[in-house]
């Protein structure tokens, strides 16, 4: 086959991957990687061609989010419209990912970003003013161009959460096969905050190939979970957090 038709046929098939929202931050199909070891963060950017944007990129995620760096704006609201979602949740061997159904969307600044997975790191991948919290839950978007956009809702310590409580009630016995729970439907909107003030930044993603591009938006303020609710998580991935990045002068802008 020609280089041309079996760049043709890639293409194809990432579109089918974006658009069904099956492809995860977790790169599969490339080489092997981790949190630690001779495969962990450090290395990335080595271990494979397409990753090199894990070592060369300038405006990589996750950041540390200094207050007195934060610019204050009149920034737009971002308007959720999360709609509920027939379970489909996999543990892709980096994260627990619950893929969602099309229809729910997030609005902002005139752009609409539709919702397509969720997944969870510990501890939070951000920082703020240096601190770490327990959890982060990353909810990925895409728009009709093919950019993304990533709400960061940090978790903390507190009460049960109870979308939580359904979904590590079905997490998988077994790693990279999804696992569809007609019977339960489940709404991202129970991860939210009730403030939902925030921080944006241009970034990426956060795990190889680290693609840039990415459109971040970190809420300040973290929802509770409890302490049973981030053991169990725990359990299965005791730490899978990228290093924060540098910030190479990037804006970071925080609604008032």
């Amino acid at each position: 086959m020609r280089r041309g038709a079996k760049s043709l046929l890639a293409a194809i098939a990432m579109g089918l991957l974006l658009s069904t929202g099956a492809l995860a931050f977790a790169d599969e199909s490339g080489a092997h990687w981790s949190y630690s070891g001779a495969t962990g963060p450090e290395h990335w950017g080595t271990l494979e061609k397409d990753y090199s944007s894990c070592a060369l990129g300038k405006t990589e995620s996750p950041i540390d989010i200094p207050d007195d760096v934060a610019t204050k704006a009149d920034l737009p609201a971002i308007h959720f419209d999360y709609k509920s979602s027939t379970l489909r949740i996999i543990d892709n061997g980096h994260t627990i990912q619950i893929n969602y159904a099309p229809g729910s969307f997030i609005e902002v600044g005139g752009q609409r970003y539709q919702l397509v997975q969720f997944h969870f790191h510990r501890p939070s991948e951000e920082e703020i003013n240096g601190k770490r919290y327990d959890m982060v839950a990353h909810l990925v978007h895409r728009n009709s161009n093919g950019q993304t956009a990533v709400v960061a809702v940090l978790l903390t310590h507190g009460a049960a959460n109870p979308l939580i409580k359904t979904l590590w009630e079905h997490l998988p016995q077994e790693k990279n096969h999804e696992v569809a729970v007609d019977a339960v439907n489940i709404d991202a909107a129970a991860l939210l905050p009730r403030d939902k003030g925030y921080y944006t930044f241009a970034g990426s993603l956060t795990t190889p190939p680290c693609t840039e591009g990415v459109t971040w938006f970190v809420l300040r303020t973290p929802t509770p979970m409890s302490a049973e609710q981030l053991a169990r998580f725990a359990a299965v991935y005791p730490m899978n957090a990228r290093p924060v990045q540098a910030l190479n002068h990037r804006q970071i802008k925080a609604s008032q």
